[in-house]
């Protein structure tokens, strides 16, 4: 596809300085040194289709296959059933795409209503969308959702995951829309800060919970506090733990968001990623993305369309709620059949059993030193521990020690946060002995 690509060099670099960049390293200079491909895939010259396959194989078996993963911090090792993938495989699906002559593709509209019925289920929430690329673009969304010419401002708690919170201050950016963080006490949002930045052109806060440290927000308070300010509140959530804690909708969330990877979707290496997106009655007209509603056709027949488009690409541009048109069909179509497929009961079974194992894992990572550093916290598959060094230098070296005891024995261990500590997470894929052998490795490194 290179030869179709309408410009030449002198015009590249043209690009690139008119938006900064001195060259290509300098463009993708966000990328690590040690992981950018610099000279391509180095193939040989002359190979033959099957050569260039049994070469690319061959690069692929350098891959690190990990026998047990307790990291998270975003995307989720979740056991996935074999009929979710059995299904979204078939052709029928796997070539279909966002429908642009939408009421002739009534298969397509249908898959994505009952995506966007169980994601109203799961939340507690009027309407949902038919999914926007992933977690964070959904978060940022929904604070944009909250606008309004009275209002511009957007609060978002210090707890929120740091990659979510560069998404929402890059939106709030090309906006030009004022963005405050609110600063945690405890491993939670402090409630007392949250109330002191409450001003009267605040639009919208968003919180996250389970949070990034793992911990259960005070959601409902928070949220009162919110409302209480005129302003809204949008709700991050893990859809997972939605099996066993109360919905967004009982918290008093206008606005629930998420990273809908958990719900059937492998890690593959980051993507691609479903965020999903839902709101109240009132909050309706201002979700972005597409709409899919039921009604009735000429004769009478159940029949699904695109409902409310005037928010999107059918009026002018600098007129639209958003500039996103299109959806993540497949991988709504993914999370519904892993919803059908696990039911209300799997779900909520799935759910109990990471709360089981995270707090099994605290419990014995406590028991060789690795004390979790907020005690006083709830939390659901993930929680934050301290290595038992004397100070900031000791415990970030056992930190490092452990993690590569673990790596050595095929084990991904938690994310290392500095300062020794480690963002850990189980879910229900972790066995008891595979918790039982990181708790032994924690131990040996702290002799």
């Amino acid at each position: 596809m290179g030869t179709f690509v309408p410009n030449i060099p002198a015009e590249q670099q043209e690009m690139l300085h008119a938006a900064g960049y001195r060259d290509f390293d300098d463009l993708f200079g966000g990328i690590p040194e040690e992981v950018r491909l610099k000279d391509g895939l180095s193939m040989p010259e002359g190979l033959s289709e099957m050569e260039a396959s049994r070469h690319v194989s061959a690069l692929a078996g350098e891959n690190r296959v990990y026998s047990a993963i307790f990291r998270g911090a975003g995307a989720y090792d979740h056991y996935i059933p074999s009929i979710v993938g059995r299904i979204v495989r078939k052709e029928k699906f796997l070539t279909a795409y966002t429908p642009y002559q939408a009421e002739i593709s009534q298969g397509v509209l249908q898959s994505i209503f009952e995506y966007q019925s169980m994601i109203c289920q799961l939340t507690g929430m009027d309407v949902a969308n038919a999914s926007v690329y992933d977690g964070a673009t959904a978060a940022a969304e929904g604070a944009m959702m909250c606008l309004d010419k009275k209002r511009s401002r957007i609060l978002v708690s210090a707890t929120v995951s740091p990659a979510v919170r560069d998404v929402v201050r890059t939106y709030c950016f090309g906006r030009g829309v004022p963005y405050a963080e609110i600063p945690e006490e405890d491993g939670v949002t402090s409630e007392k800060a949250l109330r002191e930045m409450l001003t009267k052109d605040t639009a919208g806060v968003l919180i996250m919970s389970p949070n990034f440290c793992g911990n259960i927000e005070p959601a409902e308070e928070l949220g009162k506090a919110i409302h209480e300010a005129g302003a809204k509140f949008v709700l991050s959530c893990d859809p997972v733990s939605l099996g066993i804690l109360r919905t967004p909708a009982e918290l008093g969330a206008d606005v629930a968001v998420g990273e809908g990877q958990s719900l059937g979707m492998p890690l593959s290496f980051g993507g691609p990623y479903l965020g999903f997106m839902a709101a109240t009655a009132a909050m309706m007209r201002h979700l972005p993305g597409r709409i899919v509603g039921e009604t009735v056709d000429h004769d009478g027949n159940r029949a699904y369309v695109l409902t409310l488009q005037a928010r999107e690409q059918h009026i002018k541009r600098e007129k639209a709620g958003s500039n996103i048109c299109s959806n993540e069909a497949l991988c709504a179509l993914t999370a519904a059949v892993y919803l059908a497929a696990v039911g209300k009961a799997g779900l909520y079974e799935i759910a109990e059993r990471c709360v089981m194992n995270a707090h099994y894992l605290a419990g014995k990572l406590a028991e060789a030193g690795w004390g979790r550093c907020f005690e006083k916290q709830e939390f659901f598959e993930e929680f934050v521990t301290a290595a038992p060094g004397e100070n900031g230098e000791e415990a970030e070296a056992q930190a490092q020690a452990l993690l590569e005891a673990l790596d050595q024995e095929g084990i991904l261990g938690g994310l290392p946060l500095g300062n020794g500590r480690i963002l850990w997470c189980a879910t229900e894929k972790n066995t008891k002995a595979d918790m039982d052998r990181v708790a032994e490795l924690a131990k040996e490194v702290r002799a």
